[in-house]
């Protein structure tokens, strides 16, 4: 069994990390293993939910895959320390690197983006760019390994994307019919620029706060 590490940190965003989960923990020969800092629990951003890491940076030190969440706990992962050391030895030796929403911007601190291209949650894609980053308003984006996800729900299109690049696009396709992954929202409104300006604003100003 190949190995995933999903990293999950206090105040990250929940469908950040369980929306790749999701798909990832349904490949084959592939195991998907939430680690932190420490083991346990882990509140996500709403207060409400807990998730639980069930290794240590130190017990999974070369994962094939790495996936970063993003969420407000981001922040207080920015600063170098034990994650941005454990990020920049799991890319030495990492098959794909992967992040979703603001996960980048703590691989983009850890130094493990350099210039290469990468995306993130619309409200924090200038913030990519002074990171040294080449900054994408796109939903996925591909870099050689560098994997990245737009905001929250873009994390199950690079789950799927990257399903279909290890295990080809039958087997993709298997896991988003098995999850009826058929989006149909009821507003055309997911993206800045299909939204209404005031609710743009509104959502810029929140993410501000």
């Amino acid at each position: 069994m190949k190995d995933i590490a999903i990293l999950i940190y206090d105040r990250l965003t929940a469908l950040d990390a369980v929306g790749p989960y999701e798909v990832l923990s349904r490949l084959p020969g592939w195991k998907v293993t939430f680690v932190g800092e420490t083991k346990g629990e882990k509140r996500t951003d709403t207060g409400r939910l807990g998730l639980t890491a069930d290794a240590t940076l130190a017990d999974l030190p070369h994962p094939e895959i790495v996936l970063v969440p993003g969420g407000s706990g981001q922040e207080a992962l920015m600063e170098d320390g034990p994650v941005h050391e454990w990020l920049r030895g799991a890319e030495e030796s990492s098959q794909w690197t992967c992040s979703v929403c603001t996960g980048s911007l703590i691989l983009a601190a850890a130094g493990v983006i350099g210039g290469r291209r990468a995306t993130s949650h619309w409200t924090a894609l200038e913030e990519l760019g002074r990171l040294g980053a080449e900054a994408r308003p796109e939903r996925v984006v591909f870099d050689g390994k560098l994997v990245s996800a737009a905001g929250v729900s873009a994390g199950i299109d690079m789950g799927l994307a990257l399903a279909g690049r290890l295990a080809g696009p039958e087997v993709a396709q298997a896991i988003q019919l098995g999850i009826e992954y058929d989006p149909q929202p009821p507003f055309d409104g997911g993206s800045p620029e299909k939204a209404p300006a005031e609710i743009v604003e509104a959502v810029r100003a929140h993410a501000r706060l």
